[in-house]
């Protein structure tokens, strides 16, 4: 059963930058993405970009290209969300989820499984 951990959310300034980290376990096929997706009080949940493991392949939501970058360490079994640049629209609980059987990203991410979340606020 996948298991998915997520962290590094917190309160910072407009402008200002994060990392969020996500560690999960459990696959067991080698064709799967992570990704995140955000939703805010209110709101649809919006997709924010999405990984590969088997290629590294990326996707990114519009609103955030150019300010987010995903990365992963697969020898920690972590992906990572290095949010830049951010915005008060950024604020939302961010969640870490997997689309497995995925083997390539080109479009944002189906997910099937999620973590709790994580808060992120940005305000002065």
């Amino acid at each position: 059963q996948v298991h998915i951990v997520e962290s590094g959310g917190g309160l910072v300034q407009p402008g200002g930058s994060l990392r969020l980290s996500c560690v999960a376990s459990g696959f067991t096929s080698h064709y799967y993405a992570i990704g995140w997706f955000r939703q805010a009080p209110g709101k649809e949940r919006e997709e924010v970009s999405c990984i590969s493991n088997s290629d590294s392949s990326t996707y990114y939501a519009d609103s955030v290209k150019g300010r987010f970058t995903i990365s992963k360490d697969n020898a920690k079994n972590t992906w990572y969300l290095q949010m830049n640049s951010l915005k008060p629209e950024d604020t939302a609980t961010y969640y870490c989820a997997t689309d497995r059987g995925r083997v390539v990203v080109t479009t944002a991410c189906e997910y099937d499984h999620w973590g709790q979340g994580t808060q992120v606020t940005v305000s002065s």
